[in-house]
């Protein structure tokens, strides 16, 4: 006699794929979220850039890599909207704008001051070192958690539990997938590039930093002369 399947059964089923084409789209969410967070042309998509060029696929990675795990921590503020950690982010604005923006004019005039080199040979020392740079780069760029918030808050949806920590997952690996799409494009054509062309890409990085920094400052000066 043929098996017949019970209708409990059935369903049960329907939910369960239902459940994984959820999964799924909340993922590709997160993805396309972490493109966009990291895809805009700033001072730590030409530190890639220059790293790459600089010292290789590796160490532009690393920058990367360091950049993505920023952009998901601050996406996981916003997606649990941890108030803790809200209210100390608004409670000391101030002295985070002063700390980010003299760091940033920090690395500007070492962009600045760098003397362009010949692209080198591949390197995977100093990897540590270029992923924490990439990490403070973009925690301390001032625009950074007002963007990501504004994204995530504005195209994540009402999400709960579980779902979340999907989107957070998306985010990261969208957000890496750009880096690698970057930096693995710039390594195809580095052996083309000239100490000219590293040169330029110092100085634009170094001007991106600064703007960010006297926006960063300017901020905290207007907040004093307007109080």
């Amino acid at each position: 006699m043929p098996r017949t399947v019970s209708a409990g059964a059935i369903g049960e089923a329907k939910d369960g794929a239902l459940r994984v084409l959820e999964e799924l789209g909340i993922i590709f969410r997160g993805i396309i979220l972490g493109v966009a967070i990291a895809a805009p042309v700033g001072p730590i998509g030409l530190l890639c850039i220059r790293r790459t060029v600089e010292r290789g696929l590796a160490v532009g990675l690393a920058t990367g890599f360091g950049a993505a795990a920023a952009d998901t921590m601050f996406s996981a503020v916003a997606a649990f909207g941890i108030g803790a950690i809200l209210d100390a982010i608004t409670g000391h604005e101030t002295q985070l704008r002063i700390v980010g923006g003299l760091f940033l004019i920090v690395v500007a005039i070492h962009s600045f001051l760098r003397e362009p080199k010949e692209p080198a040979r591949q390197q995977v020392r100093n990897l540590p070192r270029a992923l924490v740079s990439g990490f403070a780069l973009t925690v301390s760029n001032p625009v950074t958690i007002l963007g990501i918030t504004a994204i995530v808050v504005g195209f994540g949806g009402e999400l709960e539990g579980v779902q979340r920590w999907t989107l957070l997952g998306g985010i990261f690996l969208g957000s890496l997938a750009w880096w690698c799409i970057l930096c693995g494009g710039v390594a195809l054509i580095r052996d083309r590039m000239n100490p000219r062309t590293v040169h330029w890409i110092n100085i634009g990085t170094g001007v991106f930093l600064v703007l960010l920094a006297v926006w960063a400052l300017g901020g905290v000066w207007w907040n004093w002369v307007a109080g």
